[in-house]
């Protein structure tokens, strides 16, 4: 245990001091630790903000502005928070009680949807925090703390010195620069931890446009690590949305031939359709939502596997 609180440099970026970014630094004051600093990286000169450091980097990827965080940054420690997230009250003190092991090389936890969200919102992590997402799910929900390969930049803290000694974030991939520094991190022989009291909330995007459209972005982006960078991107669960919607056209087009593969095709299409369902079940709290979160997890699959095939096949994704 650390006999003397070390700084902690909170790092935000964002594009703008929207009302979000607002609320994820007073979120931030209001932590159960007094030795810290907070920096927030907007991509154009704000209006001050007491006691923040501003530092406006242009329209870049938020790798670079990580960077930015951490070049400026004077803690013995990096604490990243999205700008639309707002920490727990004992975010820190439970992350440094962790990284005080010093084989430990980086710490997080999950971002859940936070009280306030909307329906539409909640009704987004509803789906991401269902069984049928696979292991992803446990970066929405409060589950055991395990030893992780892939923490989520959301709520990711670290010491300094180990960012650097892993080379800064990736500055090209986004998202997928999260992943990118923990596979560094691992590579320096350090080990990561993700903890259920290490705890963000984490405003969702909406049902079903914009939740979709990041979704989108995960599978692509996905396909793409299972070729240049496996060691921390081969997993059976990030396949599964790709088998089944490619199991879903082969036995469509089978059963146009055959009535043996048409039985097959129903099976397999309702023992699905359950199952989605029993996830639904699960998760929502509000009956009203139960078929928007059922249709919700059917999509989710549809894009993600489609676009995970997407970056299978590219050579390479621009910013």
């Amino acid at each position: 245990m650390m006999s003397v609180k070390p700084l902690v440099s909170i790092i935000i970026p964002c594009k703008e001091i929207d009302e979000y970014t607002k609320e994820s630094i007073a979120g931030c004051k209001q932590l159960d630790y007094e030795n810290f600093e907070i920096i927030v990286l907007p991509d154009f000169q704000s209006d001050a903000l007491e006691g923040i450091k501003l530092i406006p980097t242009g329209a870049v990827s938020p790798g670079v502005k990580r960077n930015s965080g951490i070049e400026h940054s004077t803690g013995e420690f990096c604490a990243f928070i999205d700008n639309d997230a707002y920490p727990r009250r004992d975010w820190l003190i439970n992350a440094l009680k962790i990284l005080s092991d010093p084989l430990v090389g980086g710490v997080g936890g999950p971002g859940l949807t936070p009280p306030e969200d909307n329906l539409r919102q909640k009704a987004g992590g509803y789906v991401l925090s269902s069984f049928m997402v696979g292991c992803l799910s446990n970066r929405y929900k409060t589950t055991n703390s395990v030893e992780s390969d892939d923490i989520h930049s959301c709520n990711f803290i670290a010491r300094r010195s180990v960012l650097i000694i892993a080379g800064g974030w990736n500055e090209k991939y986004w998202p997928g620069e999260d992943t990118l520094m923990c596979l560094a991190i691992k590579k320096t022989g350090k080990k990561l931890i993700d903890s259920s009291e290490v705890v963000v909330y984490h405003h969702r995007r909406a049902l079903f446009k914009s939740h979709l459209k990041q979704v989108s972005r995960f599978g692509q982006h996905r396909g793409l690590f299972v070729k240049k960078f496996p060691e921390n991107s081969v997993k059976v669960t990030y396949f599964v949305p790709s088998l089944i919607v490619s199991l879903f056209f082969a036995g469509l087009l089978f059963s146009l031939f055959n009535p043996f593969f048409l039985s097959i095709f129903l099976f397999g299409l309702t023992a699905y359709l359950i199952a989605s369902f029993i996830a639904a079940v699960l998760q929502v709290k509000r009956s009203k939502l139960l078929f928007t979160v059922w249709l919700g997890i059917i999509v989710t699959h549809i894009v993600y596997g489609l676009f995970f095939l997407s970056g299978l096949l590219k050579r390479d994704l621009k910013r």
